[in-house]
């Protein structure tokens, strides 16, 4: 038996010189002696087997994460992360764990050569998909046979694009693909000619109004912060930085005529753009430009506390240094990578890091916040300097005031040994007097080069100096005198504010939120200075005029119903109304001095003033106890006079209701003047003459309009909700 079995075995054994080995070393123990040893050879070759084999001890899914799996093979029983996650557990003996970054890479060759595809077929495609739109898209076309889609086609969102379909190619499931990487879907992938729609989430703009918001930015928004490139193509700003291209979009869209409801859909997409550009670290130094942009012009908001300008001004100057844009000529030791300098992106980091600083210094000065700016040597003005260094006209003028107005913070705001910061009466009043000198200086130094938005904020620099006069001590001898100042910087900064509108053109509804600031604190100053004491040293008739057109200047200034302009404008005009009115004007030597002008709001140093009065409107309301809720409606439809002494603000009306935030019709003496003039500061370009010089306001729900500045105030029982405005874009 021995023999027979070992003749059956032998062709399986001679097969393999392992085998054989294993089958002497069996005989030697005495296996073959009898008619069980085959199948004990059989059985410790395969326990051999499968030691040699290592054993799987964890599914595919948790070895490409490199988990701990507790997968149970017999019987088989799905791991439970696989059971939690829905995944198909399995286990494989030639898997291969994938890395992410080699994943990242193919996907990445994948797109090049999708869209290497896409152009090639694309040119031929165009026609036969023009050929196939509907008629009712063609209509359009013939009435503005400038622009490929009509101004209500602007963009759109994919629920509105019912015949998206048209827009499809043969080729389109290829470029859905591409989509997917931007987190987009392909269903609302879009094209005109042979380019392709800017799209940030569910917003699409076509590249005729891009080019038209473009013209809008640099014609009216792009003269108060002159640091961009206007030879530059929007294609160019989106392959540098997408959030820059998307915010000189919005800015340009703060006023735009053919679709008024564009600013409200980008607020929440390019705001979401915002922080997650912010978490993605290092950025790119363009992003500083967005962010100089977003705290020029912020989105629109009806609360201070969801405004967040001045933590985003804090992030720009902390990404600018971070960047090593303080050190533009010394990148190299902020960068772990060579860098090669090249003087024009030298020039552009050094332009970059001056514009940086003075938004920061503007953003402090009208949120009456200390400022975080750096002037070192790189923003010097030595003449002898590295030509790279040197800043245009332009930038170096302006650069220059907010230099004083840091001075002035510095002076008169930060001292370490009182409380709140206040330097001493008396030592303010001589440092006052210093200052006043070096602003003089400054003024004859810019007198040749000026034009009317440089002496704009030349005008706000002088108010920000003589707002302290509210802090001073009635009993100072040189009290009046510093009063007076304080009521000609206000004049005057009104005035100029006033000449952007009347004498050079439709510009002051597109000044920068800081201007707006400034007139809010000037519109404060005549209020508190006509109402007090010092009324005997004025002209109560010029005061009343200049204070009726800068509460309508202001309300020009709003871009949509209900925000922050609109509702300190309407709480001036009712602070008007809810004063004393001043009795006849009595010889001003005969007039006794009293502490009703000082401040109980002291820490937000120049804007003390504004937070005051708000403060004590808020008292006074209270105080006589106005039925504001039920009139809440009306105030903004009918805004308050403050000439009238009516208490309905329906009867106090000024003409008929404001058809348009650019445009203050309820002050003809606010009539806009022609653009452009030469004196502006503005480039005329061969496009001005087609830009839209009136601006339509969106149809918005209203609600509580009198829940103002500092949130509390007044307890409504509306919910804040603004039709259609997205909550996290102005909420």
């Amino acid at each position: 038996m021995g023999g027979i079995g070992h003749t059956s075995i032998s062709p399986a054994v001679a097969s393999d010189g392992a085998g054989q080995a294993r089958k002497r070393n069996a005989g030697m123990a005495g296996l073959d002696s009898s008619p069980g040893s085959i199948d004990d050879v059989e059985e410790v070759e395969n326990r051999d087997e499968k030691r040699r084999q290592p054993v799987k001890r964890a599914c595919n899914e948790c070895r490409q994460q490199k988990l701990r799996c507790d997968v149970v093979q017999d019987p088989w029983t799905d791991c439970s992360r696989c059971r939690r996650l829905k995944l198909e557990c399995k286990i494989e003996s030639n898997f291969k764990r994938v890395g992410k970054r080699s994943r990242n890479a193919e996907m990445e060759r994948e797109i090049i050569e999708l869209r290497k595809q896409i152009a090639s077929v694309q040119s031929g495609s165009v026609g036969q998909q023009q050929s196939h739109l509907p008629s009712a898209q063609q209509t359009p076309k013939q009435e503005n046979p400038s622009n490929q889609v009509s101004p209500a086609r602007a963009y759109q969102t994919p629920s509105a694009m019912s015949a998206a379909d048209q827009f499809m190619g043969s080729h389109e499931a290829v470029a859905s693909l591409l989509d997917l990487r931007s987190g987009y879907d392909g269903s609302s992938y879009m094209r005109n000619g042979n380019q392709h729609f800017k799209r940030i989430e569910d917003v699409a703009v076509v590249p005729e109004r891009v080019t038209e918001l473009f013209d809008l930015f640099f014609t009216y928004y792009h003269p108060f912060l002159p640091f961009l490139d206007r030879e530059q193509s929007p294609e160019e700003y989106y392959t540098v930085s997408p959030l820059l291209f998307w915010t000189i979009i919005s800015v340009g869209a703060r006023r735009y005529q053919p679709d008024p409801n564009l600013l409200n859909s980008l607020a929440g997409p390019v705001t979401r753009l915002v922080w997650s550009t912010l978490a993605d670290v290092p950025q790119s130094y363009h992003v500083v430009k967005a962010l100089c942009l977003l705290c020029s012009w912020p989105f629109p908001t009806s609360s201070t506390s969801t405004d967040p300008t001045f933590m985003l001004c804090g992030l720009m100057i902390q990404i600018a240094m971070q960047l090593g844009l303080h050190r533009p000529s010394h990148t190299q030791d902020f960068s772990k990578y060579r860098v090669e300098l090249v003087e024009e992106e030298l020039r552009d980091k050094v332009r970059t890091w001056a514009t940086c600083n003075i938004v920061a210094q503007r953003v402090a000065t009208g949120y009456g916040q200390p400022p975080c700016t750096l002037y070192d040597w790189t923003l010097s003005s030595q003449e002898s300097m590295d030509p790279n260094f040197k800043l245009p006209e332009s930038i170096r003028h302006r650069l220059d005031i907010e230099k004083f107005c840091d001075k002035v913070t510095k002076a008169l705001y930060t001292n370490r040994r009182d409380p709140v910061g206040l330097c001493g009466s008396q030592e303010r009043s001589t440092l006052t007097s210093l200052l006043s000198r070096d602003l003089d200086e400054l003024e004859t130094q810019l007198k040749p080069h000026n034009d009317y938005i440089t002496d704009l904020y030349l005008r706000a620099s002088n108010l920000h100096l003589h707002l302290s006069a509210f802090f001073d001590d009635f009993t100072a001898k040189d009290y009046r005198e510093r009063l007076l100042s304080l009521f000609f910087a206000a004049t005057t900064f009104l005035e100029a504010a006033m000449k952007l509108q009347t004498q050079v053109g439709p510009m002051l509804s597109n000044t920068p939120y800081y201007i707006y600031q400034m007139m809010v604190a000037g519109g404060c100053t005549l209020l508190k200075l006509c109402k007090s004491f010092f009324a005997s040293h004025i002209d109560m008739d010029y005061a009343k005029g200049l204070f009726n057109r800068t509460i309508w200047a202001i309300r020009s200034v709003s871009v949509i119903s209900n925000d922050l302009p609109e509702r300190l404008a309407e709480v001036l005009a009712q602070m008007w109304k809810l004063g004393s009115t001043p009795s006849p004007k009595p010889p001003p030597d005969s007039v006794e001095m009293d502490d009703s002008l000082m401040l109980k709001v002291r820490c937000r140093m120049s804007m003390s003033l504004l937070f005051d009065s708000v403060w004590r409107w808020r008292e006074d309301t209270r105080t006589k106890g106005r039925n504001i809720e039920g009139d809440s409606l009306t105030y903004l439809k009918n805004p308050t006079n403050p000439d009238s002494n009516a208490d309905s603000s329906a009867s106090s009306s000024v003409g008929p209701p404001r058809t348009s935030p650019g445009l203050a019709t309820g002050d003809p003496s606010l009539a806009p003047a022609l653009l452009p003039q030469s004196n502006m500061g503005v480039q005329s370009g061969n496009n001005i003459g087609s830009l839209p010089s009136g601006f339509m306001e969106p149809n918005y729900e209203v609600f509580d309009p009198l829940n103002w500045l500092l949130d509390g105030l007044v307890d409504l029982p509306y919910p804040y909700s603004v039709s259609g405005m997205e909550a996290q874009g102005i909420a």
